[in-house]
């Protein structure tokens, strides 16, 4: 079991017992969701935006417009990336220890963009495989345009921490006889039904691994 360090940012002061720095822990929370959300400073202004990011390895990367200014003006200037899953809506007996059941990571770190060709090709493969496997080799190449119009950046796993909290409410004892309903709702991310494009040709069927498709 791989246990990253504490530092100053990753430190859990409320709460700390729901940390943790295992690495397999944070690359499950991590892998379990495409979406993240970076926070970046631009101009003194704090700026958060939702992206799809995937991991290999301890490096996590993510894609954006070459002409986005906060990727941009965001090489090797400090990030944080995060992703939370929210498991459950914790019902308590009183509005103060009402809560949620969910699992966090945050990363902090610098992040660099994938200049090399052959790199950046390899990430954006990882990228539309992770979506769905085996994708990239179906579509049609990317064009030059395409191709230099999309940023990569890569982040590497040194510094994160995981955040989880699990169980039911946490009631006084005092409380336990108080006349309301308490407990968990708990909440999952579904699938739906493939929605085709109506510009499909005919021959064209749902590929089966959309049928059973799991994210993560």
């Amino acid at each position: 079991m791989s246990q990253l360090k504490k530092t100053d940012l990753t430190t859990i002061k409320r709460a700390p017992d729901r940390g943790s720095f295992d690495l397999d822990t944070i690359h499950a929370i991590l892998d379990a969701t495409p979406l993240c959300h970076i926070g970046y400073m631009v101009n003194e202004q704090p700026i958060v935006t939702p992206t799809i990011h995937w991991r290999e390895g301890n490096q996590i990367y993510w894609h954006g417009s070459r002409i986005s200014r906060t990727l941009v003006e965001s090489e090797q200037a400090p990030v944080c990336l995060t992703v939370t899953h929210l498991d459950g809506l914790v019902l308590a007996r009183s509005a103060f220890h009402h809560s949620a059941n969910y699992r966090s990571v945050m990363v902090f770190g610098r992040p660099t963009f994938i200049e090399d060709r052959f790199e950046k090709t390899a990430a954006l493969t990882a990228l539309i495989d992770k979506m769905l496997p085996g994708r990239w080799d179906t579509l049609r190449e990317m064009t030059e345009k395409e191709f230099a119009a999309t940023s990569v950046l890569s982040l590497p796993l040194s510094e994160a921490s995981a955040k989880i909290r699990a169980g039911g409410p946490s009631d006084l004892d005092s409380d336990l006889d108080f006349p309301v309903w308490a407990g968990v709702l708990p909440l999952t991310t579904v699938t739906g039904n493939p929605v085709p494009c109506p510009h499909n040709q005919t021959t064209i069927k749902t590929p089966d691994s959309l049928k059973d498709y799991q994210i993560g």
